[in-house]
C-alpha cells in the first residue's frame, strides 16, 4: 500500500471541503508557470498593447517561460498566484469537496451507483457554484498573468492584488470583477465533468474490475486521465474566456463577439493556442491535485477520529 490507509470512516463534506482547496493551492503552486505561459499563447495575436510587447513571440511552453524570465524577470511566471491561491481556496473547495454530497442529493434512493447523467449534473452543478463565488478572483489572476512589465515605460497597472480588486471595481464597476462569467462558467462546468466524472469513473472501473488498489497508482492514472479529457473539450471555452476577460472595455460585445472575431481574424485553431501547456499544466495539475487530496482526506480523518476518541 502506497501512502496512507483509506479510513474506515466516510470522509466527512467538512473534510473533503477543505482538503480540496488545500491539495487545489498546492497543484497550483508547483504549475502555475505552466498557467500563465498558457495565458500568454492564448492571448498572443490579439495585437494589444505596446510595440514592444506586440513584438514579442512566444513559442511552445519553455521557449514562453523562458522568454517571459529573460524579458519581465524571474519572478514574472508567477504574476497572479496569490489571487490563484484565493481563487482555488474559494474555487476548488467548492466544486470538487462538494461533488460527491452533491452527487448524493441527485441520486435517487436505494440506487446503489450514479449514472453518468446524475455524475454530469453533479459536475456541473458545482463548478457553476465555484464560478459565481470565485470570479473575481480569477479575474484578476488572468489580468496578471497576460500584464507584461518590459522596463520603467511600462509599468504594471496594479500595485498589488487587493489594489487590483479595487481598481477593476472603480473604473469597470463591480460588474468588471465578473467580467467573463458565462463563458467561465461553460468552460468551468465542462473542465468540472470532464475532471470530476472522468476521475470517478476511472477509479471505480480500476477498483470494480481489481485493476488497483485504493492507492497512489490509481489515483494517478485517474488523475492523467482526467487531466487530458479535460483539455480536448474546455481548450476552446477557456481560450475564449482568456482573450475575454483580458481584453480592455469596448473590445469584444460579449463572448460570443470575441469568439466570432477569433475565428474570423485568426481561424479556428485559434481554440487550439497554448493547447501543450494547458494539458501540461490541467494534467499535472490534475494528478497533483487529486493525489494529495486523497491523501488529505485520510489524514483528516485520522486526526478527526483521534480527537473524537480522546474525549
Amino acid at each position: 500500500m502506497v501512502g496512507l490507509k483509506p479510513s474506515e470512516v466516510p470522509p466527512t463534506t467538512a473534510v473533503k471541503f477543505l482538503g480540496a482547496g488545500t491539495a487545489a493551492c498546492f497543484a497550483d503552486l508547483l504549475t502555475f508557470p505552466l498557467d500563465t505561459a498558457k495565458v500568454r499563447l492564448q492571448i498572443q495575436g490579439e495585437n494589444q498593447g505596446p510595440r514592444a510587447a506586440r513584438s514579442l513571440q512566444y513559442r511552445g511552453v519553455l521557449g514562453t517561460i523562458l522568454t517571459m524570465v529573460r524579458t519581465e524577470g524571474p519572478r514574472s511566471p508567477y504574476n497572479g498566484l496569490v489571487a490563484g491561491l484565493q481563487r482555488q481556496m474559494s474555487f476548488a473547495s467548492i466544486r470538487i469537496g462538494l461533488y460527491d454530497s452533491v452527487k448524493q442529493f441527485y441520486t435517487p434512493k436505494g440506487s446503489e451507483h450514479s449514472s453518468i447523467t446524475i455524475r454530469i449534473l453533479a459536475g456541473c452543478t458545482t463548478g457553476a457554484m465555484a464560478v459565481t463565488c470565485a470570479q473575481p478572483t480569477d479575474v484578476v489572476k488572468v489580468r496578471f498573468q497576460a500584464s507584461m512589465h518590459l522596463g520603467p515605460g511600462s509599468d504594471r497597472k496594479y500595485r498589488g492584488t487587493m489594489d487590483a480588486y479595487k481598481t477593476i471595481a472603480k473604473e469597470e464597476g463591480i460588474r468588471g470583477l465578473w467580467k467573463g462569467t458565462l463563458p467561465n462558467i461553460t468552460r468551468n462546468a465542462i473542465v468540472n465533468c470532464a475532471e470530476m466524472v472522468t476521475y470517478d469513473i476511472i477509479k471505480e472501473k480500476l477498483l470494480d474490475y481489481h485493476l488497483m488498489t485504493d492507492n497512489f497508482p490509481c489515483h494517478f492514472v485517474s488523475a492523467f486521465g482526467a487531466g487530458f479529457c479535460a483539455t480536448v473539450v474546455a481548450s476552446p471555452v477557456d481560450v475564449v474566456k482568456t482573450r475575454y476577460m483580458n481584453s480592455p472595455q469596448g473590445c469584444y460585445r460579449s463572448p460570443v463577439d470575441c469568439m466570432l472575431k477569433m475565428v474570423a481574424q485568426e481561424g479556428p485553431t485559434a481554440f487550439y493556442k497554448g493547447f501543450v501547456p494547458s494539458f501540461l499544466r490541467l494534467g499535472a495539475w490534475n494528478v497533483m491535485m487529486f493525489v494529495t487530496y486523497e491523501q488529505l482526506k485520510r489524514a483528516l480523518m485520522k486526526v478527526q477520529i483521534l480527537r473524537e476518541s480522546s474525549f
